[in-house]
């Protein structure tokens, strides 16, 4: 059985929300009623908070009415690969007519994304920051590829302006990124998000910060 995540609720708008976001980034989970017993296979069950008395499980997140699936999501994953907190968070973006965005967590891809423009990778980037702020890595870095210089250096300086100033930004090569890749993800939009992934795993140049110490919001 993959499924160590489980949904258990009846409310169609709860369910909708967190298995929307669990479909995005292809996690397997299983469907219960909260009243159903749970396989001990599983480690996690996301629920609703009128229901959480009606789950027997050691391990239960509560979605909160009217918040985001993303971060419970994000402390799902943590918990079924028996992390507390991740080390190193690592944002990887292959810049250009489409931005490929992929997330590593301690060397485990957690999230992909195609973005459409700086603004809306900036958006996405201090998205993902906010919904780890529970528990906060000890590291993070955003590595952007070089392979489109005019969308690298304009995404470098609005990263600067716009994260706080313990995010590490890199400049990276993109040489031999997409060498492997097959028509059929050229054709399922894979591409940029598989040189993103690549991306991520690379050391680069750092990019100098302009902000040191001050905290941003």
């Amino acid at each position: 059985m993959k499924e160590k995540i489980a949904v258990a609720t009846v409310s169609g708008k709860a369910y909708y929300l967190i298995v929307n976001e669990l479909k995005r980034r292809d996690i397997p989970f299983l469907s219960l009623i909260p009243t159903e017993p749970i396989p001990v296979e599983v480690k996690v069950v996301i629920t609703t908070k009128e229901e959480q008395q009606k789950v027997n499980h050691e391990r239960i997140l509560v979605l909160q009415e009217g918040a985001e699936p993303k971060a419970l999501v994000n402390e799902a994953l943590q918990i079924i690969q028996g992390k507390e907190y991740y080390k190193k968070i690592v944002i990887g973006v292959d810049p250009g007519e489409v931005f490929g965005l992929a997330v590593l967590a301690d060397g485990r891809v957690i999230e992909t994304e195609n973005c459409f423009s700086v603004e809306e990778t900036l958006d996405k980037i201090k998205n993902i920051l906010r919904n780890l702020e529970k528990n906060p890595p000890t590291a993070i870095s955003v590595k952007i590829g070089d392979g489109v210089p005019k969308y690298k250096e304009r995404l470098l300086r609005v990263l600067d302006n716009a994260l706080q100033s313990n995010v590490m930004l890199e400049s990276v090569s993109e040489a031999g990124t997409d060498r492997y890749l097959n028509e059929t993800e050229h054709r399922r939009g894979l591409r940029d998000i598989v040189s993103a992934i690549r991306i991520a795993g690379r050391n680069g140049h750092k990019f100098p910060r302009s902000k040191t110490n001050e905290q941003n919001t």
